[in-house]
């Protein structure tokens, strides 16, 4: 689950996005000040909880946590609206530090790398990643299955060149971090990066 807030740009709105649409056209069902999204095959894919602040104090801007209470008060609201549905927590981090474990060319492409990476305790994603600077051995930065990144793009397991890929390998301008090099490539992390810790920290 992905919770935004940019009052700015979009309003007093907390948006809750739950699975990835595939750009399908969506329907909408608002009653009072919330909104259930649906894809074309009638799966919940978002919410949208209207002037939020009456109800929550929202901290961040972009992408932001959401605590046990918080979301309480949106299985409340979801309620009273006349809803069924329920959110459920999902605290797991999800951009974090990677170990390539393996990468090899892709058999389609001549500067994709299939890569197999250990994201926390054992777990292993199959990324593919373009970055010419890629190889085994690296701690990187992974944008796993849905996290959002700093840009708003929100990270869903995909396909490239017939491959399935389930996460991202980030370079430090698609983090947004300062200084970040104009080359292309990865971010690699020092070697005594903990696999699975949060990134940032």
């Amino acid at each position: 689950m992905i919770f935004a807030y940019n009052k700015a740009h979009v309003g007093d709105t907390l948006m809750v996005v739950v699975a990835d649409d595939k750009g399908t056209e969506n329907t909408v069902e608002r009653k009072w000040n919330v909104a259930q999204v649906k894809d074309a095959s009638g799966q919940i894919v978002a919410w949208n909880f209207f002037h939020i602040s009456d109800h929550l104090t929202i901290e961040g801007n972009g992408q932001v946590t959401i605590n046990e209470e918080q979301l309480t008060e949106l299985n409340r609201l979801i309620k009273e609206a006349g809803f069924t549905e329920t959110l459920i927590a999902d605290n797991e981090p999800k951009i974090v530090v990677g170990y390539v474990k393996t990468c090899v060319p892709h058999p389609d492409s001549d500067h994709l790398s299939i890569t197999e990476t250990e994201v926390d305790n054992g777990h292993v994603l199959q990324i593919v990643c373009g970055a010419p600077n890629i190889e085994a051995g690296q701690k990187v930065v992974v944008a796993k299955p849905g996290a959002m990144m700093p840009d708003g793009l929100m990270i869903w397991p995909g396909s490239l060149r017939g491959v399935e890929s389930y996460g991202m390998i980030c370079s430090a301008r698609e983090l947004h971090l300062p200084d970040a090099p104009t080359e292309k490539g990865i971010l690699v992390l020092p070697e005594d990066a903990v696999v699975g810790e949060a990134f940032p920290k």
